[in-house]
């Protein structure tokens, strides 16, 4: 189990993918589909579309983070198990076939060469036939823990959840938040740096990102009393404005940082090369696409922009 303060790693491949044949199809495949879905691949060394699903293949299994497991089994090597399984009803006369296994069943399958995002579908379709294992009510016990302050329990419950399933981007997203809960800037960091390239691009991650980044302006951020008395002295001061919005915001006044970003672009939205802008963008990604502050926010910004 991965331990908190740990960065999470994917399940190495020879525990997701192995070769397979007759003498072992009724462990790997049919008593291993029991609880995690199987996929298998029917191939053949002669086969040039199996060279390029297969990989595409094993690289969706991966990205599931063992939600799904694969077996790839070689007709020419296996013949007898191929035609006991055509005498089943499985088309194996034409490879590449595709056949996904649940609970000793087939549940699923396709045959030919299929574009990235249709194998992408499949594995993902496949993998979900078991649910997630309660993953979604450990994810909001979590949520639930960092909202009341139990942000070490909240971590280990993150931790233990990416522990069964290394790409779980709520998940992940929580871990780098509950260490900036703790002001682990630096562990969270490290673990945004390590996020695995198939949910890089997540809503929770990039929330993650945009909480880091406001964390690392909050610790520089000026003395709020002071910023104000300077704006109010001089309401043209853009710059004393925009650090006037990352104190507002470090402060933990969110709704005001909001804002104050928006009379900022109010009265100039090119300068810095639109940073007002930029830095709303950070704070709405920061949070929950429902929160208010967004929605008004945004809502502002864009009669603001198209007027």
């Amino acid at each position: 189990m991965l331990e908190f303060g740990q960065t999470p790693s994917q399940p190495a491949a020879t525990d997701l993918i192995k070769e397979g044949g007759e003498a072992t199809f009724m462990q790997d495949v049919v008593d291993g589909s029991q609880e995690v879905p199987v996929i298998v691949d029917f191939w053949a060394p002669w086969c040039g579309p199996c060279k390029t699903l297969g990989p595409m293949l094993e690289s969706a299994v991966q990205a599931a983070g063992g939600r799904v497991k694969m077996v790839k089994i070689d007709v020419d090597q296996n013949q007898r198990l191929a035609q006991m399984l055509a005498q089943q009803g499985l088309p194996l006369q034409s490879i590449p076939t595709v056949v996904a296994f649940y609970q000793g069943q087939v549940a699923d399958m396709f045959q030919g060469a299929q574009p990235l995002s249709e194998i992408k579908a499949f594995v993902d379709r496949v993998a979900a036939l078991a649910g997630d294992g309660g993953l979604s009510e450990a994810i909001e016990a979590a949520e639930a823990m960092l909202a009341e302050g139990a942000v070490v329990d909240a971590a280990q419950t993150f931790a233990a959840i990416l522990g069964e399933e290394p790409g779980n981007a709520a998940a992940y997203g929580g871990m780098v938040r509950a260490h900036l809960a703790l002001d682990d800037t630096d562990q969270a960091e490290a673990l945004l740096a390590a996020v695995p390239a198939e949910i890089t691009g997540a809503p929770e991650i990039e929330a993650a990102r945009a909480q880091l980044e406001l964390a690392r302006q909050a610790a520089e951020a000026g003395p709020l009393a002071e910023l104000q008395a300077v704006v109010a002295a001089d309401p043209a001061n853009l710059q004393a404005r925009f650090d006037l919005a990352t104190a507002l915001h470090a402060a933990g006044d969110v709704e005001a940082a909001v804002t104050e970003l928006l009379n900022l672009f109010g009265l100039d939205r090119e300068w810095n090369d639109g940073a007002a802008k930029a830095q709303l963008f950070t704070i709405f990604d920061a949070l929950k696409p429902t929160d208010p502050i967004v929605l008004n926010g945004r809502r502002k910004l864009s009669s603001m922009i198209f007027a």
